[in-house]
């Protein structure tokens, strides 16, 4: 697509075919080499990136809403004024002398708008000068000065993988394995017809651009299931599930065979995404097979250590014959300076980008590209961020128990949190239908996809005074039916994301019983209650994330800068 700026500007752009391709990088250039000045007034209203608040939360409509049409359009938008001079400067250099910016936010914007072009009143803009390293960016932004000297994440663990994508998760993957085990076993039945597949499970069958549904069954007809498996599939954020996983043909959408040799017993996971959709969220870490919407925007995975020989490392592969880490040489270097493991680089990584510190204050740059790390200058620094990493990683494995959150005497900041109760006297039956979850927080949408929903829950006030110093003043009790709730999930542990999702939220809306078929189990009304509590350590422990990483940054070791 043709920018506009250069159809409404054809003076300042008499040849504009060459923008055709041209990064957003490359249009800002261009515009501070093309004009004097440029003022930006950003009119917001956004549903993608504020959901149409503004940041003290009231209705946030855009600029073009109506009375009948109160938000109007979806997206963002902005009003850019360029100013060119008759002044002349050298080509080698930025014209631009001045870059201004200002947000116009809430109900109100326009009749700002009417006070400005009157003069009524003065602009506030606040100047800008945009640095290189970050794309010239139009707009204020939150990065630690010395952001760009630290290692992007693939420059620490150059190779990743995108996550699996099945493109029918419907039928090849399940919450019960028992119940996926059956379906494929019917899909490898020649007694039954493709017709009759197609009428159990339309999505199989439905022929697509690389996707041909009759001609790949009968290639597997007649070779049969045997080199197919069923295995663990991290499908969401805490949301572990089971996938049929299949070498050959397009059953998979994406099977990624070059990522399946790598996922192995005591191998870990780093799931990431270089761009994100609204703010940048905390990366989850998993130990099997990922999906490759484990991560909203879409999951490449970091692995520790990769499967297979590699003639060019030979610091750690002695001790792990059959595997080598997945180090760049610079990553290397480092971890023979400070005599650690990669393991130890892993997992202060980890605990870096959970920090909610290194977050806010490098936002900007944690939306556009890849996480920058700081490294510890000093091997106890990096052992000791490595151990808050090393307890991140735990809490987000719901396979294994945690002492104090899921396990042995619970913390007594967790004990009270997420119970299942009953709305009335008496026990809950799950034969009655009392752990169905029908709250609404989730429906099927167009091609089987799972939809969220509103739901029910009910917010007042945090009376437990231990957990109201801990977790804020305000908790909810959330609603499976008109029978049963969990209580006192505290208000930032429900608003708690992991990879653009919000966690307890995304798991309730695929276990609606209108998608799931059933009603919960016992079992896993009180995973949800694990799950906000591992949630609530997750928080509790953010303190000590944040001031491992202001020690960090404080004494860094120094990346080089050619790297």
């Amino acid at each position: 697509m043709t920018p506009l700026l250069p159809r409404f500007f054809p003076r300042f752009f008499p040849n504009y075919s060459w923008l055709e391709g041209l990064s957003h990088t490359g249009m800002r250039e261009r515009y501070l080499e093309a004009f004097d000045h440029i003022g930006i007034d950003c009119l917001n209203g956004d549903k993608y990136k504020t959901g149409k608040l503004t940041p003290w939360g009231d209705p946030d409509p855009s600029i073009f809403s109506t009375e009948s049409n109160r938000e109007g359009i979806q997206v963002g938008t902005a009003i850019a004024l360029l100013v060119l001079s008759e002044s002349k400067r050298s080509k080698a250099e930025l014209r631009c002398r001045s870059l201004e910016f200002r947000h116009l936010w809430g109900n109100a914007k326009h009749a700002e708008l009417a006070r400005n072009a009157s003069s009524e009143e003065e602009l506030q803009y606040e100047s800008l000068k945009p640095p290189v390293g970050l794309g010239y960016p139009f707009f204020p932004i939150r990065t630690d000065d010395r952001y760009l000297t630290w290692p992007l994440l693939p420059g620490l663990f150059p190779i990743s993988f995108p996550g699996v994508k099945t493109s029918r998760d419907e039928f090849l993957v399940d919450i019960e394995q028992d119940r996926l085990k059956e379906r494929i076993a019917q899909y490898f039945s020649r007694d039954i017809s493709h017709a009759e597949i197609a009428r159990r499970w339309p999505r199989m069958m439905d022929q697509g651009e690389r996707y041909r549904p009759e001609e790949i069954r009968d290639h597997l007809l007649k070779r049969g299931p045997t080199k197919g498996r069923v295995m663990r599939f991290a499908y969401r954020p805490f949301d572990l599930r089971w996938i049929y996983w299949e070498p050959e043909t397009k059953l998979l959408d994406e099977k990624r065979t070059e990522y399946l040799p790598h996922v192995f017993e005591g191998n870990f996971w780093l799931a990431g995404a270089q761009h994100h959709r609204r703010e940048f969220d905390s990366p989850t870490t998993v130990q099997y097979l990922g999906c490759l919407h484990l991560y909203e925007r879409g999951a490449n995975l970091f692995p520790v250590y990769l499967k297979g020989d590699s003639a060019s490392d030979n610091l750690f592969s002695k001790a792990r014959k059959a595997m080598h880490p997945n180090l760049s040489e610079q990553s290397q270097a480092y971890l023979l300076t400070t005599g650690a493991s990669p393991e130890d680089l892993f997992f202060h990584c980890l605990a870096t980008s959970f920090s909610p510190a290194y977050v806010d204050q490098n936002s900007f740059s944690l939306r556009q590209d890849w996480p920058r790390i700081p490294l510890p200058e000093t091997k106890k620094a990096l052992l000791a961020s490595a151990r808050l990493g090393q307890r991140i990683g735990a809490l987000l494995d719901t396979e294994k128990p945690v002492d104090g959150i899921t396990a042995s005497k619970i913390d007594p900041r967790l004990r009270d949190i997420g119970v299942v109760s009953n709305v009335g006297p008496g026990g809950l039956d799950p034969g009655a239908g009392h752990l169905d979850i029908t709250a609404g927080w989730g429906h099927a949408g167009k091609g089987g996809v799972c939809m969220p929903g509103a739901g029910k829950h009910e917010t007042r006030a945090q009376t437990d005074g231990s957990l109201k110093a801990a977790f804020g003043d305000q908790t909810l009790d959330i609603y499976l039916n008109d029978t049963a709730y969990w209580s006192n999930v505290p208000k930032c542990v429900w608003d708690y994301h992991i990879g653009g999702y919000q966690v307890i939220k995304k798991w309730l809306s695929y276990r609606e019983k209108a998608i799931l078929g059933r009603g919960l189990r016992v079992e896993e009304a009180e995973y949800v209650t694990e799950m906000a509590r591992r949630i609530a350590a997750l928080i509790l422990i953010q303190p000590d994330l944040d001031a491992s990483y202001e020690a960090v940054k404080a004494d860094t070791w120094p990346w080089p800068q050619d790297a």
